[in-house]
């Protein structure tokens, strides 16, 4: 299947059905009168969110999506059919802006989550909803008002609890594959992940969704190398492992560098919980891994992890570390919830 994480697609909701100017004509029965029905009403244009979507892809495909027109009203007083509301199926982590791409309509994060993007028009009245004591015999129906239509765009955040960054073949996608069923494309060229991967791990009877993304390159914000448009994938995740390429020459440099990438994508990346991990461990000499744990220390003031995506050493205790911080996030969210419960009820 392929991904696509963003689409551009046009509504409309369904014009309401049309008043009916009718009067009873009918044998025996001796006073007739006004007996027009209403219009339907139009259908509404509806967002909802699905299981077992994990790609907008559907979308490329078909662009329009336009809801049914109400039938028009009829006579013997009766009403038009409403029009047939048209459904769009979005996986969950979608979120639907308007057309400017910066005003936020609705952010799905549940599985059954709906809004109504347009509703659709009234049926216009018929006749018979005229008729008074003083116009016996209106001769007046209302139309069934148009309806509307605009231009959205879906863009597709995956929900993860933890995201993988780094340069491009720093081994992320070793690492997805050796703690997850996932099987994401491994080789020895810069780029080889072109779009997100998910991986469940599951480790001491626990289990979280791992995202990786392809690989940040200096300049990637200014649209250099793939450029920084999936970042927003990790967006939502809790912590984030910062994997560097420990055969690099200059390790410090190159962590500062996806710092960079990420503060000038969005704050609130670059304030997300990060593990730090020296990868490829086993390709090198002791006292080279020695000095260049100490330069990353001194760049990024946290404790390096020493792993390596192809033995599996350290990788386990990377593992450990994102339950840990995941855990005390939750913590913090219940006992904030907690306070705000007590305020609320506290006379």
């Amino acid at each position: 299947m392929k991904f696509l994480d963003q689409a551009k697609v046009y509504i409309k909701s369904g014009s309401g059905g049309g008043g009916a100017v009718s009067f009873l004509r009918e044998k025996f029965v001796e006073f007739g009168g006004p007996d027009g029905g209403n219009g339907g009403r139009g259908g509404d244009v509806i967002a909802e969110c699905a299981d077992g979507l994990n790609t907008l892809i559907d979308f490329r495909y078909q662009q329009h999506f336009r809801a049914g027109t109400g039938v028009h009203g009829m006579g013997k007083n009766r009403t038009g059919a409403d029009g047939e509301d048209i459904v769009l199926r979005v996986p969950v982590g979608t979120q639907i802006f308007e057309e400017d791409q910066e005003t936020l309509i609705a952010d799905f994060t549940e599985v059954g989550q709906r809004i109504v993007l347009l509703k659709g028009g009234n049926g216009g009245f018929g006749n018979a909803y005229f008729k008074t004591s003083s116009n016996q015999a209106p001769r007046r129906a209302n139309p069934g008002q148009e309806g509307t239509e605009k231009g959205i765009w879906l863009r597709l955040k995956l929900i993860a609890d933890a995201g993988l960054v780094g340069q491009p073949n720093a081994g992320k996608s070793t690492f997805l594959s050796a703690v997850s069923a996932a099987k994401p494309k491994i080789a020895d060229y810069p780029f080889t992940t072109l779009h997100p991967n998910l991986g469940v791990v599951r480790i001491a009877e626990r289990e979280f969704v791992l995202a990786d993304i392809p690989g940040l390159i200096e300049g990637a914000s200014e649209g250099i190398g793939i450029g920084d448009r999936f970042l927003g994938h990790i967006e939502r995740c809790g912590v984030l492992i910062h994997l560097i390429d420990g055969t690099n020459e200059d390790v410090a440099h190159t962590y500062q560098a996806v710092r960079h990438e990420l503060a000038a994508y969005a704050d609130v990346l670059a304030d997300k919980p990060e593990i730090v991990v020296l990868n490829k461990v086993d390709a090198l000499p002791p006292d080279e891994l020695k000095d260049k744990i100490e330069a990353l220390k001194k760049v990024s003031k946290a404790d390096i992890r020493q792993v390596s995506g192809v033995t599996g050493q350290g990788v386990e205790q990377v593992l450990f570390d994102v339950l840990a911080i995941l855990d005390a996030d939750k913590a913090a969210i219940a006992e904030a919830e907690r306070k705000q419960t007590e305020e609320k009820w506290t006379p």
